[in-house]
């Protein structure tokens, strides 16, 4: 199972997941090949934490996933075996071509959930979507007063050092420039939050 947050919902990010765009990169969704098997692992470090196989066929027909994997519990040792499928359908791309999905096969509160997909998480016995399994993000699970008002403007300008180069200039007379402001999606704050949130960056700067 994933970590779970002050919220009670358990984070996406730590799970094992597989998605079409991993599928896509690696050839399974080949025009030269219908139906193609392989391995996918997982690791943490280098360490290896789990591996299943695939099975997965793009007849047009029925196009589907098939996962096999072995799972043992945790606290009796017991393994048990699952072989199952879910569906994939595709939808056309603006350019030519189409693009794949996974139909998440999970039953919630007596409803199947039904919904087109790029990613399947492992949160339970079976891979679903987040909806079924209630998942959320690391991202989204920072602490809310750090998200707002001048925090917030900080956060983003930190964020923005990773992308250092992408715009040539910044700030003009001790104010960011507009092409700065909508880069950072800014232009909803104060000018008072400008202010405090740049004297938190000179400082920052500085240590």
């Amino acid at each position: 199972m994933g970590r779970w947050s002050y919220s009670n919902k358990c984070e996406a990010d730590h799970l094992k997941n597989i998605s079409t765009a991993f599928l896509k990169k690696h050839g399974y969704f080949s025009k030269d090949l219908t139906w193609r098997t392989g391995t996918v692992t997982w690791s943490v470090n280098g360490e290896k934490t789990g591996d299943i196989s695939i099975e997965v066929n793009i007849n047009e027909n029925e196009p589907s996933i098939r996962f096999i994997y072995t799972q043992t519990d945790r606290n009796t040792g017991e393994k048990k075996d699952f072989n199952y499928k879910t569906k994939l359908t595709t939808t056309p791309c603006n350019f030519g071509g189409k693009r794949y999905w996974f139909v998440c096969s999970l039953w919630k509160n007596g409803n199947y959930c039904g919904r087109r997909v790029g990613t399947l998480y492992k949160g339970g016995d079976y891979f679903g979507c987040r909806h079924c399994y209630d998942l959320t993000y690391s991202s989204c699970n920072e602490n809310k007063r750090f998200r707002g008002g001048a925090f917030g403007v900080l956060s983003k300008c930190w964020k923005a050092e990773e992308y250092e180069g992408k715009i040539k200039r910044k700030f003009y007379n001790g104010k960011p420039t507009r092409k700065y402001k909508r880069y950072l999606k800014m232009d909803s704050f104060s000018d008072i939050e400008m202010e405090l949130a740049l004297k938190e960056l000179n400082k920052s700067l500085m240590i």
